[in-house]
């Protein structure tokens, strides 16, 4: 019998980084998975630069980059022919090292558990969460093995990263409204060629079936997102790739030589009510799911994850009380919600039928669309949106305070100099403080005594065209979002940040007798 702080059910990218992160900072995991192995193939594709960002905390970024493809640019295709192009190389600028990449979802979970078993923790699989109880002060859950054999593990908090159909949703009772798409979406990757089999993404505007053509690592591969319509989508199940390669595929000019997958799907778009009740937490589509517009999914269970992650650990190692552990749906859940509405207004836009739907596709989107990404203002706007790094909290009771232009809440900007990366120290997942100018040794000194990380980067003009104020104080959370912006250096503001939200920065030793059998 061995402890656990966590019971994790469902070993998708969620449940896998969650399980990282937390391993990551000394709390001890167990992770579980009804299915006897990972997926082999996935409809989730986009890795969004926030998350790379989030991943350079754990040295992950750089083995996606490696193992994913960079997207330069995105074409839109109308009548049979290429009529816009956006580079989408060069739409990050000053704003993040990462711009837009594909990395398939099964090949991203194998990486996840690669790094997760280096840290001593498995997946065990064929174990399927059957109820448990919340008893105040621990959850008691009934897991059935392989053998059909049920054990319980008693748990500090248990996290339901468990997918849409989610058992621990349902077991909470908590309500998940919502809706349905009436298309029917196909997906099948494909090794082919033509002018589509570039590298880059192409979607298609016509009236047809729509299209989006995604490429993949390797030389012609590619995954194919469309919707069906009409006859043929009532009869999902006996659906073929041939039913539907046909009006789409040609207007692109796409040779498909090798179908080496093909599945049919409906899309959703929920939020649940609740992330959190008691010691028990939904994420990833256990908690919201989306229409595929942006490439948002996934990557929005990932930010669960982090959001969590130090969460809990602040409140295992008695830096926080449980109140911390509310902000976790307060943030995400604002989020979700936000994100929901926007995906289907613009998956509303890309699939609606009728003459003015096909005269807006058609006409005015290949000339709005590169003519606002023209647009200084515009592009930070609409790849800020769609690579989360716009994403922040200025309603949570963590954020407070503004210095420049930079307020509690928000992402830290990156500014990179030439003599430094003003996000090296983000590796570290702990409280710092950033001072962008310089410091007094008062201030060094409270910092290292109360175990919070300084950096103090000497004033360059990049930081005050990323916002940041001369010598003013940002708080970072172990998340790298900002939780104080002041303009002067007072260790008093610091002191009461801390004590009003009963926090503390520094690491306290605690202990708690539960026990599973599980992982060590």
């Amino acid at each position: 019998m061995s402890d656990t702080d966590v019971l994790i059910v469902g070993a998708g990218p969620t449940g896998l980084v969650l399980a990282l992160w937390l391993t990551r900072q000394g709390t001890k995991v167990r992770i579980i998975d009804k299915a006897a192995a990972p997926a082999t193939a996935s409809r989730a594709l986009a890795v969004q630069a926030r998350t790379l960002e989030l991943y350079g905390q754990m040295n992950l970024a750089e083995a996606v980059l490696e193992q994913g493809h960079k997207v330069p640019g995105l074409n839109l295709w109308a009548g049979g022919r290429k009529a816009a192009r956006v580079d989408l190389a060069a739409i990050s600028g000053d704003l993040t090292a990462y711009g837009p990449l594909v990395f398939p979802q099964d090949a991203h979970e194998r990486l996840l558990i690669e790094r997760l078993e280096a840290t001593g923790v498995r997946v065990e699989r064929h174990m399927e969460l059957v109820r448990f109880t919340d008893t105040g002060d621990s959850v008691e859950a009934t897991i059935r093995g392989p053998d059909a054999a049920e054990d319980v593990c008693t748990t500090r908090y248990l996290a339901g990263c468990d997918g849409a159909n989610s058992i621990v949703r349902k077991s909470l009772g908590t309500g998940f409204p919502g809706g349905t798409y009436q298309q029917l979406f196909y997906v099948a990757d494909v090794d082919a060629g033509g002018p589509a089999l570039d590298g880059e993404l192409h979607v298609d505007l016509d009236q047809a079936d729509f299209l989006a053509v995604f490429p993949l690592k390797g030389h012609g591969r590619a995954r194919l997102i469309g919707t069906v319509r009409g006859e043929r989508a009532r009869h999902a199940e006996t659906l073929q790739f041939a039913d539907v390669s046909g009006r789409a595929i040609a207007n692109m000019k796409v040779d498909v030589r090798a179908v080496n997958w093909f599945s049919r799907y409906h899309v959703h778009h929920r939020v649940t009510d609740r992330f959190r009740a008691g010691r028990v937490f939904l994420l990833g589509d256990a908690a919201h799911i989306h229409s595929p517009a942006g490439g948002q999914g996934m990557n929005t269970g990932i930010g669960d994850a982090i959001n969590l992650a130090w969460k809990l650990t602040a409140v295992l190692s008695g830096n926080a009380g449980d109140t911390l552990l509310d902000t976790y749906e307060s943030e995400r859940r604002a989020f979700a919600r936000g994100l929901v509405a926007t995906t289907d207004r613009a998956f509303t836009l890309a699939t609606a039928q009728g003459a003015l739907a096909d005269f807006a596709r058609l006409r005015l989107v290949p000339l709005i669309v590169p003519a606002l990404f023209g647009i200084r203002a515009a592009r930070k706007y609409i790849f800020g949106a769609v690579s989360q790094i716009r994403l922040s909290y200025p309603e949570s009771m963590l954020s407070t305070g503004r210095a420049g232009t930079v307020r509690g809440g928000v992402r830290l900007p990156w500014a990179p100099t030439p003599d430094a990366d003003n996000y090296e120290s983000l590796r570290a997942m702990d409280w710092q403080v950033h001072i962008y100018g310089a410091t007094t040794a008062a201030f060094r000194s409270w910092c290292e005594t109360n175990a919070v990380r300084l950096s103090v980067f000497p004033w360059h003009e990049r930081y005050a065209r990323a916002g940041f104020a001369e010598n003013a104080m940002y708080l970072l959370r172990p998340d790298t979002y900002v939780a104080l912006a002041d303009e002067r250096q007072d260790v008093a503001v610091l002191e009461s940040y801390f004590a009003k939200r009963a926090l503390s920065p520094s690491a306290k030793n605690s202990s708690w007798p539960g026990g599973c059998p599980g992982n060590p």
